[in-house]
């Protein structure tokens, strides 16, 4: 901008809300004392925030320089080298100082035209200031308002948060709470859980989609709880965590049309999160008295010490459930299960709240209750392969989640139950499920009783000196040898038995010539004996192979 003035105050200019921090560097040009400088470039800049001053009294200034100052100085530090002000502009506006003020005349006559257009580009404000002004008044005037606006952004904040508090003292709930807070933003507000249902929404309706979208990327940004830089319109909204001790319970989300949400609007939306999580946490209390009668009733369903049917099925019933229908029983357990303590517990809480609400997207009235170290499904299927379906569609949904809070689990699906008679046996094949699925695939998998096959049985031998003995007396010296050549006759074993010793397709299946694996075969019933023409042999040596494969045995106790 030329010198010959400055821009209108209203040009450009945001509320008071936005300016809590401090003041625009066009509201610090109105303090009396500055109200005959001059702006001359960076006029695009006039809205930067000015939260403090700082006096040029050294060339080497910038060590002590802070963002949102406006530094002032007579040009002395720079009076011998004058072209150095044009890379001072930009290395003042990279720290993130609001702008420069500048006296002329005593040492430096004029600004150089590449500073100027350096500030122009930068939207960097240069302020020319009167000769007769000193610095201690500008210095009084200017702080004075910032303090003033400061004090007056805290009392507006008391305020907003006395008025949201209110909300929950007269019994109101989290639609309650957006609807103030979209009020007091004057826009669009959104809480969203953290498994990205919404929650409670208010404002106008075709801003609330803006905010949609904006909580659908929050939610797929996982550790950053961000909006992207790219996100159209990024400035309009605001995003916070609704957070109640360790506990994360969603975001809040806002979006603004008619401009930008500054700190203030930030400063409001984490207020009015911070009574949202209270409301939150007043609804897991009453929730967790309700959560403790429906772990009980399905305890007794699925452990059989039910007694009293018909009344069993009345409370489910006023639990929203349906257990008069052929239901699955699925188990779903963290790992690891060796661990223990407060955040597991409030894992599986939160794995229980995740679990529940996938799973009303494909069976609303399923019961899905938490106990101490596992959640326990009663799934509505009619056959096998649906349970599974909906368990893998469930398991994806909530695995992204927990997996940003460093957690795995693993799940088991038993047989499909007629009647809560049957239910204990479900329950019995889910964990036994969770259990083999746990052993054969490691962590994090998901296992339905219909496909454990032997490793049922092997399962009930406790693990210890019986299987150790069993597997050395089969293979010998292949149980124990992790040498290469004992791992490849192993595998070449493993394929021999799987194709019932069909010598042509074990060949194809190791890419071995068909001479190379007799050879292997001579060799292996040299070891272990001659199982090509012994069942029974044959029969041992798989049960031995698929008891390391489950159990994970590797060396000689």
């Amino acid at each position: 901008m030329s010198p010959a003035g400055r821009p209108p105050a209203g040009h450009g200019s945001r509320s008071s809300e936005d300016f809590g921090r401090g003041l625009a560097v066009r509201e610090v040009l109105d303090v009396s004392s500055l109200t005959r400088a001059r702006l001359l470039a960076g006029e695009g800049g006039l809205d930067r925030i000015v939260e403090r001053l700082n006096v040029m009294e050294v060339p080497d200034v910038l060590p002590w320089v802070k963002p949102h100052e406006l530094l002032l100085t007579t040009g002395y530090p720079l009076r011998d080298t004058p072209a150095a002000l044009t890379g001072l502009v930009g290395a003042l506006d990279d720290r993130g100082l609001a702008a420069l003020a500048i006296k002329l005349g005593r040492y430096i006559d004029e600004l150089p035209e590449a500073m100027l257009a350096e500030a122009d580009r930068r939207d960097f404000p240069v302020i020319l200031l009167p000769d007769d002004v000193g610095f201690d008044d500008i210095l009084n005037q200017v702080l004075t308002g910032i303090l003033n606006r400061q004090a007056a952004a805290l009392a507006r904040y008391d305020e907003v948060h006395r008025a949201l508090v209110q909300i929950v003292l007269a019994g109101g709930g989290l639609d309650e709470v957006a609807v103030e807070t979209a009020s007091l933003l004057g826009g669009a507000v959104l809480l969203v859980g953290i498994d990205g249902r919404v929650l409670a929404t208010a404002g106008p309706p075709a801003d609330l989609e803006a905010a949609r979208a904006a909580a659908a990327e929050v939610h797929n940004a996982p550790g950053t709880g961000k909006i992207g830089a790219s996100f159209p319109d990024r400035d309009r909204f605001a995003s916070v965590p609704v957070v109640a001790g360790t506990l994360d319970h969603g975001r809040l989300v806002a979006f603004r049309r008619d401009g930008a949400l500054g700190s203030g609007a930030v400063t409001i939306l984490e207020r009015a999160a911070t009574v949202a999580a209270l409301v939150i946490t007043q609804r897991l209390a009453v929730s967790a008295v309700e959560s403790k009668y429906q772990s009980d009733l399905v305890r007794d369903l699925v452990e059989g010490r039910a007694i009293d049917a018909a009344r069993l099925l009345t409370q489910s019933r006023s639990f929203g459930w349906d257990l008069e229908r052929p239901l699955v029983v699925v188990v779903s357990e963290l790992e690891p299960p060796a661990s223990a303590g407060t955040e597991r517990q409030e894992t599986v809480e939160r794995l229980a709240v995740l679990w529940r609400s996938a799973v009303r997207s494909w069976d609303p009235v399923a019961a899905v209750v938490a106990f101490s170290d596992e959640v326990v499904t009663l799934l509505g299927a009619d056959d096998d392969a649906r349970a599974r379906r909906v368990v893998e569609a469930v398991a994806a949904r909530v695995g992204g989640e927990l997996r940003r809070r460093g957690w795995k689990f693993s799940v088991g699906i038993g047989r499909v139950c007629h009647g809560l008679a049957a239910l204990p046996a479900g329950y019995a094949q889910a964990r036994r499920s969770v259990q083999v699925g746990r052993q054969m695939h490691g962590p994090g998998e998901i296992a339905h009783f219909n496909d454990l096959g032997v490793f049922r049985l092997l399962s009930l031998v406790p693990e210890g000196e019986e299987l150790r003995s069993y597997v050395g007396e089969v293979l010998g010296p292949l149980a124990w040898s992790d040498d290469a050549e004992a791992v490849d006759l192993r595998e070449t074993l493993q394929v021999l038995l799987e194709t019932n010793l069909n010598v042509a397709e074990a060949s194809r299946r190791l890419h071995f010539h068909y001479n190379t694996l007799r050879y292997r075969i001579g060799k292996l019933e040299r070891t272990l004996g001659p199982f090509s023409q012994d069942p029974d042999l044959r029969l041992n040596l798989m049960l031995a192979l698929q008891v390391i494969r489950m159990r994970g045995i590797a060396h000689k106790p």
